[in-house]
Order: structure tokens, then sequence, then C-alpha cells
């Protein structure tokens, strides 16, 4: 039986800058494992800053994008955003008549760096000729306030204005809440006489640029794959939401958000994870390792790229044990299966990125030497040292030892980091590497050298 893969069109600008219009909407589409085709209906010439210069396509053209995708690959869904004229407006209302699938609206007016991207002289059109055929539209405050001639300041406003948005014809309205003051981004759906409220986490960012487009495309794209209108909604608020959270720090101005950023951290860790495996394979099949499990065991971890916490970096559940002579994992590796050896990592990456894995090991004054023989580069620091006000903070110690080890190499990348312990602490050393198979590797090197 074929598969059969969701088609999502999008009738839009593009941006240069690569952070909304197609752009935006072409990789929501793929993160949401939607198939994307685009009609370009106007190239801009914009950063994060500005909207230097707007060309817009010619009319026919834009109608034949549009047809020639639609009789050859089909579509399950169309999403509209910049329709800069009323000829432009027209034409593609003519071609959506002929479209039996949901049409997703965004009523685009204004570029978040404030320039007009559509014409006073085309609202009119907007209202008469595209809402009519829309399955959702999605405007914002701002938007929104036009298109339902009232002001907007707080969610019963949004009401009101949805509501009057419908009775132009739309089968739903979403007004969205970005853009009023709150602790959450609250948005309104109006849908067969019901309102809705969908609550998202407020992101304190700059990094915005997209928002809008991202939303509507995530709804067109759940809508092509079947889901009601609702579910879409719901799917895109927390899609977006996330888009928000990974953000590119990008440019002078309101940096993009991401549709991606999720995906790849997810399919970093199942790389993660791969990676750990293979590495626990090779200490449980060698026989050497044993020898350098200390009393409290050992973990192996190893983190995702831009480690944000514990729940980024993986490690074995249990630790790595000594059981018949060999040294075995308590379990599979999974994230936030440490604590100490997770919080070396994620403070080692502070100032050296790639250092992504670490394991704990014995302490040994040969494994030092063997260590400095191999011309690891070795650092240490001294927990009697430590600070008071470090010491009596719960998870402070690590990252004021790793950060007092650099300072003593004079920040050179370590491969090994010791400490002689303390009241109650065992001696221990850390030894990193940019990942997991990596670091047993350098394990390998110190047992060959100290076996001769």
């Amino acid at each position: 039986m074929e598969m059969k893969i969701p088609r999502a069109l999008t009738i839009a600008g593009s941006d240069s800058g690569g952070g909304a219009g197609i752009q935006a909407d072409l990789k929501t589409f793929a993160a949401l494992g939607v198939h994307g085709m685009s009609a370009i209906t106007s190239i801009t010439a914009q950063n994060t800053k500005t909207v230097t210069l707007i060309h817009d396509v010619p009319v026919e053209m834009i109608r034949e994008q549009i047809r020639v995708v639609v009789e050859d690959i089909g579509v399950d869904s169309v999403k509209t955003g910049m329709l800069h004229t009323v000829e432009i407006i027209s034409a593609v209302a003519d071609e959506l008549r002929n479209i039996n699938a949901p049409i997703v609206v965004d009523p685009v007016m204004i570029a978040k760096s404030g320039a007009k991207l559509l014409r006073d002289d085309s609202i009119n059109t907007l209202i008469e000729k595209l809402i009519p055929l829309a399955t959702v539209v999605t405007p914002n405050v701002r938007e929104a306030e036009v298109l339902a001639k009232m002001e907007i300041k707080d969610v019963n406003d949004q009401m009101k204005a949805a509501e009057e948005i419908a009775s132009l014809g739309p089968k739903a309205v979403v007004v969205k809440g970005g853009h009023i003051e709150g602790l959450e981004a609250v948005d309104i759906l109006y849908y067969q006489g019901e309102f809705r409220k969908f609550v998202g986490e407020r992101l304190n960012t700059k990094n915005t640029h997209g928002t809008g487009c991202t939303f509507a495309s995530a709804i067109a794209a759940q809508l092509a794959k079947g889901y009601n209108i609702p579910e879409a909604i719901q799917t895109a608020k927390e899609f977006v939401t996330s888009a928000i959270k990974y953000g590119l720090n990008i440019g002078g101005g309101h940096g993009p958000v991401n549709p991606t950023g999720r995906i790849v951290r997810e399919a970093e860790k199942f790389r993660v994870l791969e990676n750990l495996r293979e590495a626990i394979k090779v200490i449980e099949e060698s026989e050497w390792i044993v020898e350098f499990i200390p009393e409290s065991q050992s973990n192996l971890v190893m983190a995702i790229e831009n480690p944000e916490g514990l729940d980024d970096v993986a490690g074995i559940p249990g630790r790595i044990v000594k059981v018949g002579g060999r040294a075995k994992a308590s379990s599979h590796p999974w994230f936030n299966s440490s604590k100490h050896v997770a919080s070396a990592v994620i403070t080692m990456m502070q100032y050296y990125p790639s250092l992504r894995s670490a394991i704990n090991i014995k302490y040994s004054e040969e494994i030092i030497s063997a260590a400095k023989k191999l011309h690891y580069v070795v650092s240490s620091y001294d927990r009697r040292e430590e600070p008071p006000e470090i010491k009596n903070v719960e998870g402070k110690t690590i990252p004021w030892g790793i950060k007092t080890a650099l300072e003593k190499i004079g920040w050179r990348t370590p491969d090994l980091i010791y400490h002689l312990g303390d009241w109650g602490k065992e001696p221990m050393i850390l030894l990193f590497g940019e990942d997991a198979l990596r670091v047993v590797e350098k394990l390998k090197k110190i047992s060959e050298f100290l076996r001769g």
C-alpha cells in the first residue's frame, strides 16, 4: 500500500533574510512531516532590521505557480501570507476558488521591522475576496484591529474581534495575543459559534521574526494531515512556542524563530545515545577497564550540542559497576541519568563546547603519571580550598572546581582533571573528550601504557 504524503502549498512572499515568508513556511512544513510547495507573490530585500525593497511577481506568474503544482502534485492544504496588491489578492482568490482543500489565511500587513507588506488600498479586497474563502484566518492583534475595525486591549477584546472577523465569512478565526502584555500569550479561537483559549508560555526574547508565518503554516500542515481545526491550532501553538524558544540570535534586529530547532535537538539526542551505546559495548567487552572503576562507581556521559541542563546530558542510570570481575552498565543510557559527571560536562562546555563527554575514574598517581607521559593536558583542583559560599550550596562545587582547574593551566583544552578528595569525599579523576567513544579510547591508551 502506497503511503499518502500530505502536501501543503504556501502562497506568500520571499524573505531574503530567511526568517519569515515562504522560507519559514517551508521549514515548518518539513519539520511537521509535510511536503511543501510554494507560489512566490513578492520578492523582498530584507534582513533582521528592515525591508529595503519589494518586487511584486507578475500576476500571471503567481497564477501559473499555483496551477502547475495543483494539477500535477495536488494539494491537501493552502496557506497564504504576504499578498501585496489588489491584483495579487484577486488573482490568488480566483485560483483558490478552484481548490478543494483547507485554506489558512495569514493576513500579513506589517513586517516585524515595521515595513508595510499590504498596501492600504488592498485591505478591502482582502476582506471581500480572500477571507470569505478561508478555513482559518490568523490575524495578530494589530491585524485584527484593522479587520474588525476596533481597538484590542485584552482577551475580551480578542473575543469580540474574532467574532466580528468571523462575520466576514471564514470558518474559524484565531486572534493571536502575542502583542498583548501579560505573563502568558493567549490566542482566541472562534469556531462553530464557540470560543476556545490557547495559552502558551511568553518567552522573553527579541528573536521572534517569522512567528506569524510559522504559526499559520503549522496549522496548514496539520490540516493537510487530516487533523480538525482545534487540534491543528493546539499543535501550532506548541510548535511556534518551541520555534521561539530555539530562535536564532543573528543579525542586529529581530532574529528569526527556528521551526527546525526542536527536531534538530531530538535528532541530536538519538546520535548521543547511539554513541554512548557503542562506547558501553567497548567497556563491557574489555577486561582492563574494571580496574579504573572507583568505590563510588563510574558514569560515562555525553551531552547534545548547546545543552540547557541535565535533561540534555545522557548517562547510565545506576552507573557502571563491577560484576564478576568485569565492568557492566546497570542500564541502557538515557538522559538526566547523572548529576556530578553531567554537571562537569555542562560546565566544561561553557568554555570548550566540543568537549561533550566525560567519565569519572578512580584516582591514582600512576594514572596521572601515565596521562602526562601520553602528553594529555592534565590539571587539578583542591577541594580543601573551596570557598564556604561555594561549599555550602548544592551543585556549586563542580563548576567551581572545573573553572579553577582551567585557570591553573592557562585555559588550555584539558584531557583530564582530578582532585584529591576532602572529608568524606573520594579522590576522583574526570577524563574528557569530544564524544563517549573518544573518552573510552583515551582511557584505553592510559591502560595500555600502564600495562607496558
